[in-house]
């Protein structure tokens, strides 16, 4: 109870930063096109301070088994997950759009803090590793699904910054190499302004909207439902059949956080794709603050039932 209740809180100053970018376009200091400029610092500036500066952490025996569970983890359900929504769309018609907000969750901008506030900073490492099987696929198939690629180009992919800071973080932690203190606060500082700049992004979005047709829109509360509701049901089954956290003494935390990222709002980086390929930004962004508003409740419900079922 006392993790659901943190978690509520959390989720509360997200939606009020949501509500500041909001703020800004309504007081007509921005327009929400100008929000198409936050969102490439955020993809390509502030995600890989995030990556690089989370591996920045101590080699130890114990370091090496928690990654290893978390990434197995983390590779096991998104996998599968990818799957039964890649079959599941193609059944009920789903969009592009839609398909990557229900199977991108916003762990990029949401666990870092959450891990920190509920966990402590240390955990965070882990958190990062989900981030990083994520940013694959973000950068394989959401990229080829939104901005409508007929194939990968394997060269962008793999030159990509974000794919370029995870070999970097990893290098960094597997050859034991400490960055100079002033770079690594630098890092940490960029870092920090994840969450506020992709929550301003989606508030000057949705300031942009027709309220009327947002809310009136069934079809977005059904995605919502698929993200926060049968998402997180799936991937507990998958964690809880995988047996993973009886493979560490701290096991249930490790699992804790992988489920923490998996059950977050729809991704905010799928709104900012969609304004960098020409996509269905509003759309992505009604999603995406709709769930979060939801997310308020299914956060925190969902981890009183993984308490009670890990």
């Amino acid at each position: 109870m006392h993790i659901s209740i943190l978690l509520m809180e959390q989720i509360i100053q997200l939606f009020l930063m949501i509500f500041m970018g909001f703020l800004i376009v309504k007081a007509k200091l921005l327009k929400a096109e100008d929000s198409k400029i936050l969102s490439v610092i955020v993809l390509y500036l502030i995600v890989p301070c995030v990556i690089i500066n989370a591996f920045q952490v101590d080699y130890t025996k114990d370091t090496v088994q928690g990654l290893l569970i978390a990434l197995a983890a983390s590779v096991l359900t998104q996998i599968v997950l990818l799957i039964v929504i890649s079959v599941f769309g193609k059944l009920i018609h789903l969009n592009e759009v839609e398909v990557a907000s229900i199977y991108y969750s916003n762990s990029g901008n949401l666990i870092v803090p959450i891990v920190t506030f509920i966990l402590g900073k240390e955990w965070v490492l882990y958190g990062c590793v989900f981030m990083s099987v994520q940013l694959v696929f973000i950068w394989t198939h959401c990229k080829k699904i939104i901005s409508r690629e007929p194939s990968y180009d394997w060269r962008k992919i793999v030159l990509n910054i974000n794919m370029i800071s995870i070999a970097i973080g990893i290098v960094l932690f597997l050859t034991r190499i400490h960055l100079p203190e002033d770079i690594n606060s630098t890092l940490s500082a960029v870092g920090s302004m994840i969450g506020p700049a992709s929550m301003i992004v989606t508030g000057m979005l949705f300031a942009g909207m027709d309220f009327k047709q947002i809310f009136a829109n069934k079809r977005v509360y059904f995605v919502s439902f698929l993200r926060l509701i049968i998402i997180p049901v799936i991937a507990l089954f998958l964690i809880k059949c995988s047996q993973l956290s009886t493979f560490s003494s701290n096991g249930n935390k490790l699992m804790l956080i992988v489920f923490l990222a998996i059950i977050t709002p729809s991704a905010s980086t799928v709104t900012q794709m969609c304004q960098v390929y020409g996509n269905d930004s509003q759309y992505a962004s009604a999603i995406n603050v709709v769930t979060t508003l939801f997310a308020i409740i299914t956060m925190p419900a969902m981890v009183m039932l993984f308490q009670m079922v890990v």
